[in-house]
């Protein structure tokens, strides 16, 4: 019994903790854009070189 009055007061604050890391990164922008960073791998970053 002791034990469980010692884990349910650090799964909440675990759990706020979590919540308020999520609304940091959405505050902070992390998920405006989720489709960017999948299409950036088919843009060509080199321009090819035509020199000998």
């Amino acid at each position: 019994m002791n034990g469980i009055l010692l884990l349910i007061p650090i799964a909440l604050a675990l759990g706020l903790l979590g919540l308020f890391a999520f609304f940091w990164a959405v505050g902070r922008g992390q998920f405006d854009d989720l489709d960017g960073a999948a299409l950036r791998i088919f843009i060509d970053d080199e321009e090819p070189s035509d020199a000998p």
